[in-house]
C-alpha cells in the first residue's frame, strides 16, 4: 500500500510516459503504452519463412531465416522509438521490444534451432560516446524471453564505420565491407547464430557480418531486427 502511495506521488512529480508516443503510462504499463503496442505496425514476417526481407541476401549469403518486428516509415512512431533508443539514452526501449519480439519468435518454427544471439557490434569509440550498443540491448531482451544465451565479445567490429543514414546500397557496402572480426571461433563452431541489429534496410551491414561468421566451421545463420522497411 504505502509502495503504491509512494509511486503515484513519484509519477506526479515525473510522470513515465510512453516512449512511442508520449502520453502517461498506467500502472501496469511500462516503456510504451498498451495503445502503441496494439497499434505499432507488426511485420508477422517471423510466421513467414518467404518474407520479403530474405530478397535481400539471395545469391549473396546462405541464410536460413530473416525477419523484423515492425515496418519502418519515416515520422511515424517505430521510426521515433528507434530514433530515442540509438540517440537519446533509452535503452530500456530495446531491451523491451527484444522481450516481446522474444516471445513470438521463440513459438516460430522458423526459429526454433537458433542456440546463440550475437548482436551486430558497434566499434569501441561508438559505443564509449554512446554508453551502450542498441542492437545488444534487443539481444539481451531476447536473450531473456527466448530463454538462448547471447554472445557480445566473441565477435566484434574491428574497425570504425561511418554512418549509413543517407548513404546509397553500394555505399553501404563498401563502408561495412572488411569490418567485423570473430574473436573466440571455438565458442561460436556448430551454432546457429541469430544475429541482431535495430534496423534492415538495404541488409549490408548484417551480410558483411553473417560473410565473416560464416566462416567459422559448422555455422548457420539466421537474422533479426526491430524495425525494416516496407518492401
Amino acid at each position: 500500500m504505502i509502495q503504491s502511495l509512494l509511486e503515484d506521488f513519484l509519477n506526479l512529480i515525473y510522470p513515465r510516459t510512453c516512449m512511442a508516443c508520449g502520453n502517461t503510462l498506467f500502472r501496469h504499463e511500462e516503456v510504451i503504452c498498451s495503445h502503441c503496442l496494439i497499434h505499432l505496425p507488426k511485420t508477422f514476417y517471423h510466421k513467414d519463412p518467404k518474407n520479403p526481407l530474405l530478397s535481400l541476401f539471395w545469391g549473396k549469403i546462405p541464410i536460413e531465416m530473416v525477419s523484423s518486428f515492425y515496418f519502418y516509415n519515416k515520422g511515424n512512431k517505430v521510426q521515433n522509438l528507434i530514433h530515442q533508443l540509438k540517440y537519446k539514452k533509452q535503452p530500456e526501449i530495446g531491451v523491451y521490444l527484444g522481450k516481446r519480439y522474444g516471445v513470438f519468435l521463440k513459438k516460430s518454427e522458423c526459429f526454433r534451432h537458433v542456440n546463440l544471439i550475437i548482436p551486430v557490434p558497434l566499434h569501441h569509440s561508438k559505443q564509449k560516446i554512446r554508453g551502450y550498443n542498441q542492437a545488444e540491448m534487443i539481444a539481451k531482451g531476447l536473450s531473456e524471453s527466448m530463454d538462448i544465451p547471447y554472445d557480445y565479445t566473441s565477435f566484434i567490429r574491428s574497425s570504425e564505420t561511418e554512418t549509413q543514414t543517407k548513404k546509397t546500397k553500394l555505399e553501404r557496402w563498401e563502408n561495412v565491407k572488411n569490418k567485423f572480426k570473430v574473436e573466440e571461433v571455438d565458442k561460436l563452431k556448430n551454432q546457429h547464430i541469430l544475429l541482431v541489429d535495430d534496423v534492415i534496410t538495404t541488409g549490408s551491414t548484417l551480410e558483411a557480418c553473417a560473410q565473416v561468421l560464416l566462416e567459422v566451421e559448422g555455422v548457420k545463420i539466421s537474422m533479426v531486427s526491430m524495425a525494416a522497411a516496407h518492401r
